[in-house]
């Protein structure tokens, strides 16, 4: 591995890139996600924003963003970290995956935005701080490909108690994984389909990496782990697709990770297919609680399927509308109804820390 967080930030569209090595023939190696993709002089990976400059991997687009809001953080969608907070959001250009459907192709399939302002990692959480936000995410685009940047605000932010959260795919090696998640509190993944044929046709990816991330996750770290699956229509919407998913996930991760649900729109590459009705989402939602899965959403549209029941006494705990936190009854982390722990971090980032 070449270079460290942090190490010789510069202020300008380049930053020596971390996980990769020479190769015998001399390109660079980048082992950040699992395309290991080899690089000559001159050429630039497949996520556009990782290049070979003179023999050297850099990260371009370093300390860049493309885009920057304040959202709930209801939104990334994590329904049980910090309820009803505000999360500073940003997010580069780029992707590691190559989705028909992707619902945010503006900026995944943008080439690297080496015209926009410099903002150092310490700037980052000094907005965030400055916003009241206490947390900030990595979303909008694949957060792995920008993995220098991420590690570096997510140290320093953690050293002012605030939390970093990454909504991302899960392509990353597991050379990577380690340094990447070492400061993130939350996370959420987006499984797309329990079948490596879905991923290789339409995400031009594998589905083992992505699993193991998940395990990884669930694991080896701390961080609090929720799923999106965005069902769409004949591709992943079976009965039998959307059961395998609920199933691995109950067996590998445990029946108390929130597992969303979301409904796909025409766009990208795939504007063919219907929109997913709500019905739908419901069939899904029902499909994964059988299957035993404790705190199943659904996602984008509105209802009592973004509510969060106790799984003990049934007792509606929190109640949404879209990503408007409406009601939150948790206290301490239980159902105050019947005592039942209710998974999730609901007033601090980290267990045993406070902000």
């Amino acid at each position: 591995m070449s270079g460290g967080p942090g190490a010789g930030v510069r202020p300008d569209a380049e930053q020596p890139a971390r996980w990769w090595e020479r190769a015998g023939d001399g390109r660079a190696h980048c082992f950040l996600c699992p395309r290991h993709c080899r690089l000559r002089d001159g050429q630039t990976g497949f996520c556009a924003i990782r290049a070979n400059h003179g023999g050297r991997l850099m990260a371009l687009a370093y300390g860049r963003s493309a885009a920057a809001h304040v959202d709930p953080i209801e939104k990334k969608p994590l329904f049980h970290f910090l309820p009803g907070s505000g999360v500073f959001s940003l997010g580069a250009t780029g992707c590691d995956l190559r989705c028909v459907f992707c619902q945010n192709w503006e900026l995944s399939r943008a080439p690297a935005a080496t015209d926009l302002p410099f903002v150092p990692p310490a700037a980052v959480v000094d907005h965030a701080a400055e916003l009241d936000c206490p947390a900030i995410a990595f979303t909008y685009n694949e957060p792995t490909i920008w993995a220098e940047y991420v590690g570096d605000v997510a140290a320093a932010a953690r050293e002012r108690g605030i939390a970093t959260v990454l909504v991302t795919n899960g392509y990353v090696t597991p050379e990577a994984f380690a340094d990447l998640y070492e400061h993130v509190a939350a996370a959420n993944v987006d499984l797309k389909a329990m079948s490596d044929e879905f991923y290789r046709r339409r995400t031009g990816a594998r589905l083992a990496p992505v699993l193991e991330t998940l395990r990884r996750i669930a694991r080896e770290t701390p961080t609090w782990l929720e799923i999106t699956n965005l069902v769409v229509p004949t591709l992943n919407d079976g009965d039998d697709d959307l059961k395998r998913l609920a199933d691995w996930v109950v067996a590998e991760l445990g029946p108390d990770v929130p597992v969303h649900f979301t409904a796909f729109h025409p766009d990208c590459d795939l504007r063919d297919l219907p929109r997913t009705g709500a019905d739908r989402l419901a069939v899904a939602r029902r499909i994964a609680r059988a299957a035993g899965l404790q705190f199943v959403y659904e996602g984008t549209v509105p209802g009592a399927g973004g509510h969060t029941d106790c799984p003990g006494c049934g007792t509606v705990l929190v109640r949404r509308s879209w990503h408007e936190l409406l009601e939150n009854r948790i206290v301490a982390g239980r159902c105050p109804r019947c005592d039942r722990v209710i998974p999730g971090r609901w007033e601090t980032a980290w267990p045993g820390e406070v902000r």
